[in-house]
């Protein structure tokens, strides 16, 4: 397989289907940023103190390749079948958050990001998932799109911000609360 083509050297590139688009396009621009995301998640997965979990990171990055597929897949055109999130997915989600949160100690103002570099990992994933999201939602808008894409970065934003927590009390960095002043 070679890496250049050339083919997108004036500002276009090719989606699943065939159809020259913008690199600018909101297509392009949601599924590079799910690639962002999943970029951040191999250097969470790198942190030690997510040695525990670097399955269930390693299955996260899985599933963001299927969302980026489905997004850089143009709609009804492909030429090859394109994977698809599950239920069970956005689900597995779900059952991780619900466990850590029972090891944390309950919310009683906003976290202010950081304490320590790996949890600052986290909340930069959190916050990039979170533009993907809306960055997908924007695609929505104008053309078709699977509507599980956009709960399960959702629910991956949630996820994440429930990592930073466990990685801080994991590691024993005091979580910084926000407190309006008055």
């Amino acid at each position: 397989m070679k890496i250049y083509t050339r083919t997108g050297d004036h500002g276009k590139t090719s989606l699943l289907g065939g159809t020259r688009v913008s690199k600018a396009h909101t297509r392009i621009e949601a599924y590079g940023t799910v690639d962002e995301v999943n970029s951040y998640i191999g250097l969470l997965r790198d942190q030690e103190v997510n040695s525990s979990r670097s399955a269930f990171l390693l299955q996260i990055q899985d599933r963001l390749f299927v969302v980026g597929s489905n997004l850089a897949a143009e709609p009804g055109k492909a030429s090859f079948a394109i994977p698809e999130l599950q239920a069970a997915d956005v689900q597995a989600i779900e059952e991780e958050i619900d466990l850590m949160n029972q090891a944390l100690p309950a919310m009683k103002n906003f976290i202010l990001p950081g304490g320590h570099q790996a949890v600052s990992f986290c909340h930069l994933a959190r916050v990039v998932c979170r533009r993907a999201e809306r960055l997908c939602v924007a695609l929505a808008e104008q053309e078709k799109t699977p509507e599980i894409i956009i709960i399960y970065l959702n629910r991956l934003s949630d996820y994440l911000f429930v990592l930073a927590r466990k990685m801080s009390a994991e590691l024993g960095v005091a979580e910084t609360p926000w407190i309006a002043k008055k």
